[in-house]
């Protein structure tokens, strides 16, 4: 189980998902709800770390129950956090990684904007991303 979000400079999340797909609505809707808190509480972090190293992965940063946060900050200080329930550093360092690859290729496309929904295929990226590595 993986709950992915980018979060923008102002902490609001632009974009999430989560690997393996939810298989009910119940379900969904309460665990979503816990996700964005442990995630949102790891923001506070994220954005102490985030000055006292140069590197982009931040590696875990928190950890929650049996479930570990893992943070990646871009040059622009967008945060993406990783709600996981496995440690598996390599897999989520190139995840984060390849995110963030698909994530520049996106800003630098001229027809996108930044305040516009993420297009379908930035999420069909993420999603790909997510069954590759977890």
């Amino acid at each position: 189980f993986c709950f992915f979000v980018t979060a923008a400079t102002k902490k609001k999340p632009i974009y999430q998902a989560e690997f393996p797909e939810a298989r009910s609505q119940r379900r969904e809707d309460t665990l979503h709800l816990n996700q964005l808190t442990v995630i949102h509480a790891a923001l506070d972090m994220v954005d102490e770390l985030v000055w006292g190293t140069q590197a982009m992965y931040l590696k875990q940063v928190d950890r929650f129950n049996d479930f570990y946060v893992s943070a990646f900050v871009t040059a622009s200080h967008a945060r993406f956090m990783l709600l996981h329930d496995a440690r598996n550093e390599d897999g989520v360092k190139q995840f984060f990684t390849d995110a963030y690859e698909a994530y520049v290729r996106l800003l630098m496309n001229p027809f996108f904007d930044s305040g516009a929904k993420v297009p379908a295929s930035f999420d069909q990226r993420i999603r790909l991303l997510g069954k590759k590595h977890f």
